[in-house]
């Protein structure tokens, strides 16, 4: 499965932009909470070391295990809804006793992409037929569906939209998806005003809160709404160059507790506050460039496999990254998702640097390079 690269070939820039990003991660998880920042370290630490593994192993011999992979994903979804230990009303992770805990929408959503790479590679010249076409959605439901019962409808969003850029990069026909939107934008209106209609059962109460939380955020002030008020406060406090990592000031949000957990959802705004303007321009410029990079080497890859990995991977970041700055600086309701290479977990963490690797190869085996 190892095959002989040439050390000119490897995507030192795309490595470069990754470490860069984790390395401020870990400042602003070890600023948010320092206890947490050793940790950081090694997850960061092992990342890399997977990735570079990775990267030299052939994506294509991998990706004949691609129905493993969607069994295993789909199993990991299943057992955290039966086994999974729930935190602040949703479970999301499974604990295993003296070890460590883990979060399966994470890795599933790093080997769904893996699972469609093949799936669609194969069925490449039918993908256009109703079958194909059955099938590749009947596919991804029971995902999806899973992890909304979590609750997790911020990746359940994120899910959809990850197979949506999937199935668009496989080559799916532009009559296709002219008809599907023309569908899906009216209904999203109609399912927004059911939502919005007292009673609704479409989606939890406390989602629904946030939603009103959003709209009008004065009347929320005190309840949903304060933690990405604060957010929107703490970023503009930290001015061009922002008051410093590791500072002492009480009115901030890591030292005021004005938000719960800043480590994770709300890293961001820790960005903002501490490192300024400058520093959140530096954040969203490298996560911006590492998805450009991923949709370079897409463009180069040797087969629709790459292709779609390589795609799939821009799209976690790109979308991600978008969800999780949009939910800090109020311009999307409040919904959980972390900041890719930058927010505190080992799970998602890991996994973006092991997708990371199969892109490395990607880049490693592009079109008219050997």
């Amino acid at each position: 499965m190892l095959k002989r690269y040439k050390l000119r070939n490897y995507d030192f820039k795309l490595v470069l932009l990754v470490l860069a990003i984790s390395i401020i991660g870990i400042m602003a998880v070890g600023s948010a909470k320092e206890s947490l920042q050793e940790r950081q370290i090694a997850g960061v630490a092992m990342g890399m070391v997977i990735m570079i593994i990775i990267s030299l192993i052939d994506y294509s011999q991998l990706l004949r295990l691609y129905w493993f992979y969607y069994i295993f994903s789909i199993g990991m979804l299943i057992a955290v809804l039966i086994w999974g230990e729930k935190v602040n009303g949703a479970t999301r992770w499974i604990n295993i006793p003296h070890l460590f805990q883990f979060q399966p929408s994470e890795i599933a959503k790093i080997l769904l992409i893996l699972f469609y790479a093949q799936f669609i590679m194969k069925y490449k010249e039918k993908l256009n037929t109703f079958k194909i076409l059955f099938l590749c959605v009947g596919l991804m439901l029971p995902a999806i569906f899973l992890v909304y019962k979590e609750p997790n409808l911020s990746t359940t969003i994120l899910y959809c939209i990850l197979f949506c850029v999937l199935i668009f990069v496989g080559g799916l026909n532009y009559k296709i998806i002219g008809g599907v939107l023309a569908v899906i934008v009216p209904s999203l209106a109609v399912a927004f005003y059911l939502v919005m209609q007292p009673g609704q059962q479409l989606i939890q109460n406390y989602q629904l809160t946030r939603i009103l939380a959003w709209l009008n955020p004065e009347k929320y002030a005190d309840a949903e709404a304060y933690q990405q008020l604060n957010s929107v406060m703490a970023i503009g406090s930290g001015q061009l160059w922002g008051k410093g990592l590791n500072n002492n000031v009480i009115a901030s949000v890591k030292n005021g507790n004005f938000i719960s957990e800043p480590e994770t959802d709300f890293i961001f705004a820790v960005i903002g506050e501490e490192m300024g303007f400058v520093g959140s321009c530096v954040v969203i410029v490298l996560l911006m460039l590492i998805a450009l990079e991923c949709i370079s080497i897409a463009r180069t890859a040797k087969d629709t496999s790459g292709m779609i990995i390589a795609s799939g991977m821009a799209a976690v970041i790109g979308f991600q990254s978008f969800m999780n700055i949009a939910v800090t600086t109020m311009i999307m309701p409040n919904t959980g998702i972390p900041l890719p290479f930058v927010s505190n977990g080992l799970t998602s963490l890991v996994s973006l640097f092991i997708g990371m690797g199969f892109v490395l190869n990607v880049r490693l085996q592009r079109k008219n390079l050997y």
